[in-house]
This record gives C-alpha cells, sequence and structure tokens, in this order.
C-alpha cells in the first residue's frame, strides 16, 4: 500500500471518529434536561401553554423539559439568550405574536434577526384575545365603553403584561380602529398587571381566557368582547369585535417552539413530532379546551409560513397605529 493511500485513510478515519461524537450525541437527543425559554413573567397564558407541553414533553422524552420565565425588554432578553444558545437541541424558546410578528418593526435594534438566526420548530397553540374591564368603569358592554373612553378620553389607561405582548398588540389594535384614547401601562408580566386591575387602579385589559377566566366567572372582571372572528365556548354571550361593525378585525394569542438555527434537522423533526404527541395527549387537550386555546403541531415549514404571513400583517398594524415600545 502507498504512503499517500495510508494518508488518505488515516485523515478519513480521523474524521469519523471526530464526528462520531456529534453524531451519537444528535442520534442520543436529548442527553440531558432541555431548557424552554419563557419571555415573560409566571401568571400569563404564555407559561400555561408552556408548562402544559413540557409535562408531556417530559414524559415522553425521559428527559426534563424545565421551564424557565425569563422576562424583560418586551422579550428581547430571553430572545437573545437563546438565539446564542449551542444550536443542539437543549435551549428552546416559546416564540409568540410579540416576539416574532411586532417588535422587528416596533423595535429600531435587536441584537438578533428573528428570521435568520431561530428556526421554527412548530406552532403550538393559538387562544382568543378576550377584552376586559373592571367592573367599576360605567359600561355593561363594548359599544358603552368605547362611547365612555372618548367622553373621557386620556383619563382612563389598561394594562398589559408588558411592551409587545399580546395584550399591548390587541389593545392598540383596538384603539386603532375604534379612535378611543386609552393610556398603556406596560406590566412585567400578566400577573402583576391583573393585580392592578382587579383594584380598579387600570380600567380595562386583554388577555387569554387561561389568565382572565377565573376572574370573569367570578364577576370581578367584565368581558366585553373577544378578538377572535366567532364567539367563543366560553363566553357564548359576549360578541366579537366585529359584531360590534368592526369589519375584519381579528386578534388571538399565538406560541410556537423556536430553536437557535443550526439545531440539526433531525432534532428539530424529532421535537416538532413529539410536541404533536404532547398536543393531542387527554392532559393538554382537556386544558387547552377549558381555556378555549386551539392545539397547533404542525411540520416546521407550516409554521414559518404563519410567523411570514403574521409578520406581514401586524408590520401594518404597527405602522399605523404607531405602536411604540413605551
Amino acid at each position: 500500500m502507498s504512503l499517500s493511500i495510508r494518508r488518505r485513510q488515516f485523515v478519513a478515519g480521523t474524521a469519523a471518529l471526530a464526528t462520531a461524537p456529534l453524531l451519537r450525541a444528535q442520534t442520543a437527543w436529548p442527553s440531558r434536561p432541555i431548557r424552554f425559554l419563557v419571555p415573560f413573567a409566571p401568571g400569563g397564558t404564555s407559561e400555561i401553554v408552556a408548562r402544559s407541553v413540557a409535562a408531556e414533553l417530559t414524559k415522553q422524552l425521559g428527559q426534563s423539559v424545565f421551564v424557565e420565565n425569563k422576562p424583560g425588554g418586551a422579550g428581547v432578553v430571553a430572545m437573545a439568550e437563546a438565539a446564542h444558545a449551542p444550536p443542539d437541541g437543549h435551549t428552546i424558546i416559546l416564540g409568540h405574536v410579540g416576539t416574532l410578528a411586532v417588535n422587528p418593526y416596533m423595535l429600531a435594534n435587536q441584537p438578533y434577526d428573528v428570521n435568520k438566526d431561530f428556526v421554527p420548530v412548530t406552532l403550538l397553540a393559538k387562544v382568543p384575545n378576550v377584552f376586559v374591564i373592571h367592573p367599576d368603569v360605567p359600561a355593561k358592554n363594548f359599544r358603552e365603553f368605547v362611547a365612555y373612553v372618548k367622553a373621557h378620553p386620556g383619563q382612563l389607561s389598561y394594562g398589559s403584561a408588558g411592551n409587545a405582548s399580546a395584550g399591548h398588540l390587541a389593545m392598540e389594535y383596538l384603539k386603532l380602529v375604534t379612535g378611543m384614547f386609552i393610556t398603556h401601562i406596560p406590566y412585567r408580566g400578566t400577573g402583576p398587571q391583573l393585580t392592578d386591575l382587579l383594584a380598579g387602579r387600570t380600567q380595562a385589559s386583554s388577555a387569554g381566557m387561561p389568565a382572565l377566566g377565573a376572574h370573569i366567572r367570578a364577576g370581578k372582571l367584565r368581558a366585553i368582547a373577544v378578538g377572535t372572528h366567532e364567539r367563543i365556548p366560553a363566553l357564548p354571550d359576549v360578541p366579537t369585535v366585529q359584531e360590534m361593525g368592526y369589519k375584519d378585525f381579528e386578534t388571538s394569542q399565538w406560541y410556537g417552539i423556536l430553536a437557535p438555527a443550526g439545531t440539526p434537522p433531525e432534532i428539530v423533526k424529532r421535537l416538532q413530532e413529539e410536541s404533536y404527541k404532547a398536543l393531542r395527549s387527554s392532559a393538554v387537550t382537556e386544558r387547552f379546551a377549558t381555556d378555549n386555546a386551539v392545539g397547533g403541531g404542525g411540520p416546521p415549514a407550516e409554521f414559518a409560513a404563519f410567523i411570514a404571513k403574521e409578520q406581514k400583517t401586524w408590520r401594518e398594524i404597527v405602522r399605523k397605529a404607531q405602536i411604540r415600545a413605551d
């Protein structure tokens, strides 16, 4: 055997040895607990969706999928951390309408590109936005509320889970179509903003049924409209905004899984398949039904197309409503 042939065999053997651990790691995924970042504080719909799915993934994968709430900067803090995490499938993040479809147009600078530094895995859920007011507001329904705000411009305030949260976007969209002037007060999560709303320190809000349902049923908050095209089963007597004369108005919260760019396709595919399975478990379907959430689970390409469509829609809304990070 010639010297050149032996050298080529040595180089090939060395390369095979070098790549073997990587291939084994990918095959054995997950080899350690998976960190599931949520860009908002505890107590909101985002955490409920993430924890419901994470619990099932933990059972299915044989490794802990632990949810870590990391609020701040309209979701930028957590997104930046996820973007720079090793692309090995052991760090994932909950993407959402604000971080993926609004921030690129609302924030001048972000330390990442949502379309280049992440790979979409799957859409987890769509959750209807519900518009609520404190019972002390002298309005029994949506039309009375709009009329009251217009008669008292700037005198009322609404809270949200933070800049670019689903509630912030929904209320700004509503302000745009109705011509209301109501002040935005961003909080660090749905929980803190609901504390002030329930105490009457703010007068209105928009969030999902997971966070609002118990308070609506207890009479502590008054639901005046929903943001979906159709009424929702949990609130059959509450009209849609579209029914109130605002044609084509639609806004909902949506959540999905993203991984850092460069995550091996086979890991992305496995994660999507396991998420699909988790979303169809009895524990998740029952919880989602209670909250009027619609489960997803489709392939990465489908989620990527959905994000692109939402970006196009919200780019126009951000421009027309002049939504800014307060």
